[in-house]
């Protein structure tokens, strides 16, 4: 199993902390007037209305009714969920996608670079030095005297130096 995929690793732990900012940009994205449709209905018009508390965002209208007033700003806008999903969707991407596809770029471009006499490891866990580059693969020595034939995408990484020639005897 690989580093990326063990718990606690980074991964993990940016989506925990994604899920909470997304969590608390809800929480705070409650509009006022949802919180009107929960309470319960106005007085008749025959009766005394009760003051208005002072946070309450309703408007008094003909006829002594309250209707409820429609959030303006940051609420309005997050209260959408439209925006919320968007918002979502770009976290995922600025935490996850983009950084997967930067690795990507990079790999492709080290494997690209690479020629005969490095040292590589591939996704098996196979080491080797290559003893030839062809369009779509490398040839790879494993041990002296036995090559085997891999894939370019199997690389994950390179040696810093390119691997030492064993001295003949």
């Amino acid at each position: 199993m690989s580093k990326q995929t063990r718990a606690g690793s980074p991964k993990l732990s940016s989506l925990a902390t994604m899920m909470a900012i997304v969590a608390a940009v809800t929480v705070f994205a409650a509009t006022p007037a949802q919180a009107q449709d929960a309470a319960p209905a106005p007085a008749p018009a025959a009766q005394a209305a009760p003051a208005a508390p002072a946070g309450d965002v309703s408007v008094e209208v003909a006829g002594g009714e309250q209707a409820p007033q429609q959030p303006s700003g940051l609420a309005a806008v997050l209260g959408n969920p439209l925006v919320m999903i968007i918002l979502l969707f770009a976290i995922f991407y600025f935490m996850m996608i983009r950084p997967q596809q930067r690795k990507e770029k990079e790999r492709q471009k080290m494997i690209s670079e690479l020629r005969a006499g490095r040292k590589v490891s591939f996704a098996g866990g196979l080491i080797g030095t290559i003893k030839e580059s062809k369009e779509q693969t490398f040839v790879i020595e494993i041990c002296p005297g036995s090559t085997v034939e891999v894939a370019r995408g199997a690389v994950m990484a390179a040696a810093d130096e390119p691997a030492a020639e064993p001295a003949k005897k």
